[in-house]
């Protein structure tokens, strides 16, 4: 995400800091390059040029802080154009209605029905129950896909076997709903390969009898400048109200995120990465604006792992790490998690590591998921007794997991090795947190000092 326009803007705030202050001369060649990054990212030209004027302006005008280091200086005015340019705050989905009415649009291919999938499971989340409407009576397809990701996500989908009338499907899923205590309704409606009369019909029908609180345009972000001519179409017909941005994960440009917003004036407010159906968040200019400099996202960080990881096997895992007691079922309990979590390419984006570049990142993520799966594959290998009780396992034991794994007799010998060394440090920290608690190790009161975090 992002990837190739983050590298090349980190790459020109290096450049610049080497200097003692922004001036015409040397922001000149900056600003070019910036102008440059942002058209190789796909943004459209109109918003390239807005950008351009806005950073130039501030880049060298009034607001230059004397005495700040420029480098800084540059990183700040690039970062508040693009919180500016992604539509400047987080903007939540109105859920008002008696029930909330939330209609997603888009051309077919978009990701729209995945997309309803995905938000009836964030709605759960967040203590909604929602209902599915099957809505795109044109392509079969459409709701045998919704009913089975219904199935999966222990979700409803409302349908009226062989009716061509939407209207009438919408009142009576409305209806439905009201009966039995649905509190949301998201209708998945009919995408075309390309914006038609006919199918616009069909959605003001909808938007004028029923007045959606939430007109959702899914926008495929490997679209590019397309993106914008499809998000202003919408637009000028529908009124839309927000904008949900699906495979932002694949677009190493991001051209699209930083091009709908301006073009259609209406906010980003969700955005889905990865094919999982529990993929899709709000969406927070400020934070992909961190990411794109390479300055991490934190919050969202935090806010993933309080969401994924367990209190209850947290505090289980604590013990068993005091005690050394942590196997490798233990292991892959937390490999679960951490898939849940997403990509390692995903949470890398999220933390601030200086001068890590695409490259770099994409190296790391591969080899790291790799050696993931090679574990997953070693510790599928045991039996059930070895994965309780590692320290059972002895020199037969290893050859019939290399045999069952396909890893060679050394790389298990190394993998059992790091095992038992994570073990060891992880009863070390335990002991020294032990020892704290009892007050038996006194941290000196300037120690934070030394540290700038």
């Amino acid at each position: 995400m992002f990837d190739n326009l983050s590298d090349k803007l980190q790459e020109i705030i290096r450049k610049t800091s080497g200097n003692a202050t922004l001036t015409e001369e040397n922001m000149t060649e900056a600003l070019r390059e910036v102008r440059r990054a942002l058209l190789d990212a796909d943004v459209s030209l109109k918003v390239v040029k807005i950008f351009m004027s806005n950073l130039r302006e501030k880049a060298l005008g009034e607001d230059v802080i004397k005495g700040v280091n420029p480098t800084q200086q540059l990183v700040k005015i690039v970062h508040d154009e693009l919180v500016n340019i992604l539509g400047n705050e987080n903007k939540p989905l109105n859920l008002t209605g008696h029930p909330s009415l939330i209609m997603l649009l888009g051309l077919q291919g978009s990701g729209k029905t995945t997309s309803a999938a995905k938000l009836a499971v964030k709605l759960k989340k967040d203590g909604k129950n929602p209902l599915l409407v099957a809505a795109d009576v044109y392509r079969p397809a459409a709701i045998t896909q919704l009913k089975t990701l219904g199935e999966q996500i222990q979700t409803p989908v409302f349908t009226i076997d062989g009716s061509k009338d939407v209207q009438d499907i919408v009142q009576k899923a409305l209806d439905y709903a009201k009966d039995n205590g649905y509190n949301v309704v998201i209708i998945d409606t009919a995408g075309r390969l390309q914006i038609d009369n006919d199918m616009m019909a069909e959605l003001l029908l909808i938007d004028r009898a029923f007045k959606p609180q939430e007109k959702l345009l899914v926008i495929d972000s490997m679209l590019g400048q397309q993106a914008v001519s499809v998000a202003e179409n919408f637009n000028i017909q529908l009124d839309i109200t927000g904008i949900v941005l699906t495979k932002l994960d694949g677009d190493s440009r991001g051209g699209a995120a930083l091009s709908v917003v301006h073009s259609s004036g209406k906010p980003i407010k969700l955005t889905g990465m990865g094919e999982k159906l529990e993929a899709l968040s709000d969406f927070y200019p400020e934070r992909m604006a961190d990411r794109i400099l390479g300055m991490g996202d934190i919050v969202s960080f935090v806010e993933k792992a309080q969401e994924v990881f367990n209190e209850k096997q947290a505090k289980e895992f604590e013990k068993k790490m005091e005690k050394a007691e942590f196997s490798y079922n233990d292991f892959l309990n937390m490999q679960k998690q951490m898939k849940m979590f997403g990509s390692i390419d995903n949470i890398l984006g999220m933390l601030p590591i200086p001068g890590l570049n695409k490259d770099t990142k994409e190296t790391i993520a591969t080899e790291g998921e790799k050696q993931l799966k090679r574990i997953e594959s070693f510790i599928s290998s045991m039996t059930p007794e070895e994965r309780a009780n590692p320290n059972i396992i002895n020199t037969s034991r290893k050859r019939r997991i290399s045999a069952g794994s396909g890893i060679p007799i050394h790389e298990v010998n190394q993998i059992i090795s790091q095992f038992n060394q994570m073990r060891k440090v992880m009863k070390g920290f335990s002991d020294i947190k032990q020892k704290m608690k009892k007050g038996k190790i006194k941290i000196p009161k300037n120690f934070g000092n030394k540290f700038p975090f």
